[in-house]
C-alpha cells in the first residue's frame, strides 16, 4: 500500500557510538560497510518512506552519513531512550524543511539484514486504519536461548494483536504450564503518527519502562494501545562481537547487499 501522496513518511535510525554493550557498534564493519550504513542504505531501498535520516549525538556517526549522501540530523547526548532521540530529530527535521510529516519510523541502527518488505509491513496499520497511532514488529521466538537472552525484548498481545506488555524476561512464563509455548519478540521497526511520537515526549517516564529498559512500555503505562504485526522475515540484531561475526557470515549471501 502506497501512502496517499500528501502522506509524509520518514524513517529515523538512532545510532549512538557509547553503546554500553558494544561501544563503537554503528561504525563497525560488515564486509566493508559500516552496519549503519548496511541499515541506512537498506532503507533507502523503501518505497513507502519519503526519506531516510540517521539521528545521532556522535561527529564521526555524523560524518560518515554525510559522507555517503545521506541525511543525518545531531540530537542531544543526554537522551537514555531511542524513542526520544527520533522524537527530538522530528522536531529538528521538521524545522529545518518547514513541513510537517506525517508517519516517522524508528527503525534500530543494529539490524543490518533490514528488508525494506520488512517497513511496509510496519507502516500499513497506519496508513489503513487511522486508530492506530503507533505499531511494532514481532517474529515467534525461535530458541530458548533467544527466550532468555536479555537482549531480546519478549511482548506478549491481546486477540487483536495489541501489545499487554514487553519484558527481557521469558513470557508467558512457562512455571506452571507443560505444553508448547508460542512466545513473540519485538523486532527493531515502530512507526508512529508523528503526533503520537511527540506525546511520547511529555508523557513522564514510567516505572515498568525504566525497570524493563523498554521504551513501549511507557505508552502501554499511559493507556496507549500499540498494535503488534507479525513478521516472518528473517533478521538478526548485532549485541555482541559474535554477532556481528554471524551477520557477516550470512550477508555474504545476501542478494540486496548488491543493490548498494
Amino acid at each position: 500500500t502506497r501512502m496517499p501522496t500528501n502522506g509524509k513518511v520518514l524513517a529515523v535510525i538512532p545510532a549512538r557510538w557509547a553503546s554500553t554493550r558494544f561501544p563503537g557498534k554503528p561504525l563497525e564493519k560488515i564486509l566493508g560497510i559500516p552496519m549503519i550504513g548496511h541499515v541506512y542504505q537498506r532503507c533507502k531501498l523503501s518505497e513507502i518512506l519519503n526519506e531516510v535520516y540517521v539521528a545521532t549525538c556522535d561527529n564521526e556517526i555524523y560524518d560518515y552519513i554525510e559522507s555517503i549522501g545521506g541525511k543525518a540530523v545531531m540530537t542531544a547526548g543526554s537522551h537514555q531512550r531511542a524513542t526520544d532521540r527520533v522524537a527530538e530529530a522530528l522536531v529538528n527535521i521538521e524545522k529545518s524543511k518547514g513541513e510537517k510529516i506525517d508517519i516517522v519510523v524508528m527503525i534500530q541502527g543494529d539490524e543490518p539484514m533490514i528488508v525494506p518488505q520488512m517497513i511496509e509491513l510496519a507502516v500499513n496499520p497506519l496508513i489503513n486504519d487511522q486508530s492506530v497511532k503507533v505499531s511494532n514488529l514481532m517474529k515467534k521466538v525461535k530458541s530458548n536461548k533467544e527466550w532468555i537472552d536479555p537482549n531480546e525484548v519478549k511482548v506478549v498481545v491481546d486477540n487483536n494483536d495489541n501489545a499487554l506488555y514487553f519484558s527481557r524476561e521469558p513470557i508467558p512464563s512457562g512455571k506452571k504450564y507443560s505444553g508448547e509455548i508460542t512466545a513473540y519478540k519485538q523486532v527493531c521497526i515502530m512507526p508512529f503518527r508523528r503526533n503520537t511520537l511527540l506525546e511520547y515526549l511529555d508523557l513522564s517516564p514510567t516505572q515498568l519502562e525504566i525497570i524493563e529498559s523498554v521504551d513501549m512500555n511507557r505508552f502501554l503505562e499511559h493507556g496507549i494501545s500499540l498494535k503488534m504485526i507479525e513478521s516472518n522475515y528473517e533478521s538478526f540484531a548485532v549485541d555482541t562481537k559474535e554477532d556481528l561475526q554471524f551477520v557477516e557470515e550470512a550477508m555474504k549471501n545476501d542478494r540486496l547487499v548488491d543493490k548498494y
